[in-house]
């Protein structure tokens, strides 16, 4: 490490991503991408003469992009910040809005430990129950700014609309944020109830259910007072987060629902298969609500499954806490993809078997 980096940083942590290998092909199913293309529109555009345009800088105010999102959540469009990917969001979020400190669950999304300590924020962490579910009433115990990601990863247990209420409610004057990035898998959203409260954010991406990972794309919803303080740290850090072609694809991207809801569906339905079949085989799991299960055999360690897996060229992500590493998290990618993930765990418990 350089002696010339701020000694406040030498200890920090930095967030790990999935790994991305290149030594052969994989079957990616360990970073909760989208198997699909994005729609035909954004390839459309793609192909098209907005490259040219390069050459200019980005909408700051990423108006389109902005008022896409709006017209989707029945909001106004002073209600939306857009940020470059919803780790943006969270970074401004835990940078601007947690004076007091922040609160999450122990087991939860890895960046919210991150940007605590980056920030070098006062924390609370809440222990999940032993059945991995978070009990409310531990959540309203805390002072913080509380962060919940909703539905849970790894663990893919979500909370209703009324739990988060309960929780909006109970003290009015600190903020909740609410982290909803695998809400189109099966949960409820809670951006009506931005309408309401002025002490909730709703933090969404477009990576998992509008297939756009790689062009890094997320936003908050919440009251104007609060996306004007997000705007305000944007301004001040790189006014052009989001880059031209990147605002193009989220627009087209929001505005097309039934290709939407036709891959959320299919995503749906991939996983009840994944979760029968691997139930056939005595694994069992969280009650997922996203685009990934989390899951166990009693028959081989999660270590084991994940060696077993990656060596058969098949990704999952583990973990290795000891609270779950028991566990893999599969992401649930085609109706092929799961198929062979069934394939080769038929083939790592027979040989484990052996």
């Amino acid at each position: 490490m350089s002696r010339f980096l701020d000694t406040k940083f030498a200890a920090l942590e930095a967030y790990v991503p999935g790994e991305q290998p290149r030594d052969k092909k994989y079957i990616k199913l360990n970073t909760n991408e989208s198997p699909f293309p994005p729609c035909a529109a954004v390839i459309e555009a793609m192909n098209g003469a907005a490259a040219a345009d390069l050459r200019l800088y980005s909408d700051p105010t990423s108006v389109g992009v902005k008022r896409a999102i709006a017209d989707f959540y029945g909001v106004a469009p002073e209600y939306v910040f857009v940020s470059n990917g919803s780790d943006e969001s969270l970074n401004f979020l835990f940078m601007a809005f947690c004076e007091n400190g922040a609160a999450y669950a122990d087991i939860t999304y890895g960046f919210y430990q991150v940007f605590a300590d980056l920030y070098q924020k006062k924390t609370t962490v809440v222990p999940l129950e032993d059945d991995f579910t978070l009990d409310p009433a531990k959540l309203k115990a805390t002072t913080e700014t509380l962060f919940i990601a909703n539905p849970n990863a790894p663990t893919g247990i979500c909370f209703t609309p009324d739990v988060i209420e309960s929780l909006v409610t109970a003290n009015p004057e600190r903020l909740i944020v609410v982290d909803e990035a695998y809400i189109d898998f099966g949960g409820e959203s809670v951006v009506p109830l931005t309408q309401k409260y002025d002490n909730l954010a709703v933090v969404q991406t477009f990576s998992k259910s509008r297939q756009l990972a790689g062009a890094r794309l997320g936003f908050t919803i919440a009251n104007p007072a609060i996306i004007e303080g997000l705007e305000k740290i944007k301004y001040s850090t790189n006014p052009y987060n989001v880059n031209r072609l990147t605002q193009l694809c989220g627009a087209l991207s929001m505005q097309d629902r039934a290709y939407f809801d036709k891959t959320r569906t299919a995503i749906i339905e991939n996983r009840a298969y994944t979760v029968t079949e691997l139930k056939k085989r005595g694994f069992t799991m969280t009650d997922s609500m996203t685009n990934f299960i989390f899951a166990k055999s009693d028959k081989i360690s999660g270590k084991a499954y994940y060696d077993g897996l990656r060596e058969r060229g098949v990704l999952v992500r583990y973990f290795g806490k000891a609270r779950i590493s028991d566990y893999v998290r599969i992401t649930i990618g085609s109706r092929e993809e799961m198929e062979a993930l069934v394939a080769a765990t038929d083939d790592i418990l027979a040989k484990a078997g052996e």
